[in-house]
């Protein structure tokens, strides 16, 4: 199988990064100044969720539905890591938003 380390770091980001962000934005739009971690949690796989749409982007030839194989497989891992508690940066990021809002 190919190495695709470029896109394996990118879905270890992509919470911290891009999910995370849009979920604390999200929260203060609408004004959620308390949510629960699982309301966070939730929000952030929500928002990496729409990875898909990136991936779906990818010609439709082998070999790029042998990448969007592999890039799915380290999405459902980030995404368990995310809902179980176990991203450190979500976790960060949830208890700043939580006691500085």
């Amino acid at each position: 199988m190919p190495d695709y380390f470029e896109m394996d770091r990118l879905v270890e980001d992509l919470a911290k990064i891009y999910s995370a962000a849009c979920a604390t934005s999200w929260f203060k739009i609408t004004g959620n100044k308390r949510p629960t971690k699982e309301e966070f949690r939730a929000k952030v796989v929500e928002f990496m969720g729409h990875f898909e749409y990136t991936l779906a982007a990818f010609p439709q030839v082998s070999a790029a539905d042998q990448f969007r194989v592999q890039a799915r497989r380290s999405l459902e891992n980030e995404i368990a890591n995310v809902l179980a508690g176990e991203n450190k940066e979500v976790e960060k990021r949830y208890k700043y938003y939580v006691d500085y809002s």
